[in-house]
């Protein structure tokens, strides 16, 4: 009698998941458009990574409407993927520690021209590098946050919301601390602390050596707002901007859409003090009219700080640039390059490059959704002149006069831009040209498209005149789930390049002319340190970090219908 019950109470969950997903779920994940992933991608996860989603993940304001035992029913009914199973692989004393120097942020220097100067490589020895070691990161099949590496540990952020401090040498795993919430933004490395922020706008401070918490602060109240830029850190504060996921249920008629504002702090790194912060769009929403169900709306709204802030020591002021607006009236300050006081937040000059854009998910007539995802890049030029020099979402490369508040330079077209288009997630420069990939990915029905995107360009500091343009790759006619878009952030170092794509592959490319040196397909099972098996995926959002003569990246990204995985790869030219 026990059995026969049980039996029957099995087939009402998963009868009542199948309920929910058609009440909930199915008119955006059945036909995906944009960043919704299609029902697939979700079946890639397990019931404890789709569960984690909806309370405290990118989906967790969905989630609230739910129960608990409503939320445990979906993630049964919809996730297929067994939960990760890893094993312990603690650290053992007096282990090697790489030489300096290190990568301790978004880009190893404050002006995020993401070029590491002393790799501990020569342009010779990257067409050697091998595999050295492989890392389970857990549950989730997006591997997003960047990491950092100092004093031979490196430091990442997981999906299922674990912040680690690994042996940048043996991949052998230090200490492991529990976050609320999936880490998103990049790690932020001193001698005295590390920094992450998660999707619930936390801001952590962990110390390096045991892992024990210092301080932590929430950014911002707003139940959507999500830290994804790294932080910047400099002379003692941290420069923390603040973006949300209320774009992702603005489209939905019952919400009243939208009230998030996006900002930039400045923290006090040693107590967590927040000395100021600034609005990217000054005023504060209003109700201004009401849908064609009656649902109240408000605005103006978005203009979220995606990417890591860049400081100006020569002139004590931080830039950011801003994405779109989620509702109406638009603001100036979206789709723009700002310049602020270090000191105080005040807002000195706005640059906008796309007016009007207002966007929300699955919005069909909207946008055009040409938001900047990554951070402005200073540069200097002959004669003393700067630049401020940054790709958008539009496809297009700009550079602005920092000295004559943000006038126009150049401007280079490089794709036509989209959605998921355009200049995505970080350009790199050497200090003569900025190397820019581009996404542009497309579909075919509810599939990628095998053959539309990608693409790695190298402009000319001065003039934007393009120096060399290196063709993407094509996706093999058999390979599912596959696009060639090069969304992810680049990297550089002297002679070399590197830029990761949707197909799993992370290129190295020769600086002078283009040409891939190196190539290795990360979207495959991998041996782990602390798991049988780690599998890779698209490469998309951050890109790889060097130091101390090893190569690190992520491998994983099923949104948008990519290639899910969740492994941390390391490589060396003498390889395991």
């Amino acid at each position: 009698m026990r059995a026969a019950l049980a039996v029957l109470a099995i087939s009402a969950f998963a009868q009542d998941g199948a309920a929910l997903y058609k009440q909930y779920c199915a008119v955006c994940h059945d036909t995906p458009t944009g960043r919704v992933p299609p029902r697939a991608a979700l079946q890639a996860l397990s019931p404890a990574a789709i569960t984690a989603a909806l309370t405290s993940g990118i989906m967790r304001q969905q989630g609230a409407a739910l129960t608990e035992f409503e939320r445990n029913a979906l993630a049964k009914h919809l996730g297929a993927a067994p939960s990760a199973t890893t094993k312990s692989n603690a650290c053992v004393p007096n282990l090697t520690a790489l030489p300096s120097p290190n990568w301790s942020s978004w880009s190893p220097q404050p002006n995020n021209a993401r070029y590491q100067p002393n790799p501990g490589l020569t342009a010779t020895d990257v067409p050697k590098l091998k595999l050295k070691w492989a890392y389970h990161l857990g549950e989730g099949t997006q591997a997003r946050s960047q990491p950092a590496v100092a004093n031979g540990r490196l430091y990442i952020g997981t999906a299922a919301g674990a912040i680690l401090a690994i042996d940048a040498n043996t991949g052998c795993t230090h200490w492991s601390y529990k976050a609320a919430a999936p880490i998103r933004s990049g790690i932020v490395s001193t001698e005295s602390a590390i920094y992450a922020g998660d999707t619930k706008a936390n801001l952590y401070a962990l110390h390096p050596i045991t892992g024990q918490p210092l301080w932590q602060r929430k950014m911002d109240p707003h139940p959507a707002a999500s830290l994804t830029g790294t932080p910047t850190l400099h002379d003692g504060t941290l420069y923390v901007p603040v973006a949300s996921l209320e774009e992702v249920v603005g489209n939905n008629p019952k919400y009243e859409c939208c009230t998030f504002r996006g900002s930039l702090a400045a923290v006090d790194a040693k107590t967590g003090t927040v000395k100021w912060q600034a609005h990217t769009i000054p005023d504060p929403p209003k109700p201004t009219t009401k849908n064609a169900i009656g649902t109240q709306r408000h605005g103006p709204s978005g203009a979220s700080v995606w990417s890591a802030p860049t400081i100006d020591d020569q002139r004590d002021i931080v830039y950011i640039a801003t994405g779109d607006n989620y509702s109406e009236p638009a603001s100036k300050t979206s789709d723009a390059v700002m310049a602020l006081s270090r000191k105080t937040g005040q807002i000195l000059w706005t640059r906008q490059l796309t007016s009007g854009d207002v966007f929300v998910v699955s919005c069909n007539d909207c946008g055009p959704d040409f938001d900047f995802g990554q951070s402005p890049i200073l540069v200097h030029l002959p004669a003393s002149k700067r630049a401020l020099v940054i790709g958008q979402k539009s496809g297009v490369v700009h550079a602005l006069d920092p000295d004559a508040d943000g006038k126009i330079l150049w401007q280079t077209r490089l794709s036509p831009g989209g959605k998921l288009g355009g200049i995505q997630w970080g350009s790199a420069s050497d200090g003569t040209k900025i190397y820019a990939a581009v996404s542009d990915i497309a579909f075919e029905g509810r599939a990628l498209s095998p053959t539309i995107g990608g693409g790695l360009h190298a402009l000319q500091l001065t003039t934007g005149e393009k120096v060399w343009s290196a063709q993407p790759i094509r996706c093999p006619q058999n390979k599912p789930n596959c696009s060639p878009a090069q969304s992810a952030a680049v990297t550089a170092m002297p002679g070399v390049v590197f830029s990761g794509s949707l197909d799993g592959h992370l290129r190295a490319y020769n600086t002078t002319n283009g040409a891939v040196i190196w190539d290795f397909d990360t979207a495959r099972p991998h041996p782990a340190v602390n798991a049988e098996t780690v599998r890779g995926g698209s490469l998309d959002g951050p890109g790889p970090v060097l130091a101390g003569g090893m190569l690190f990246t992520n491998s994983g990204y099923g949104a948008f219908g990519g290639q899910p995985g969740n492994a941390l790869l390391a490589f060396s030219i003498d390889g395991r």
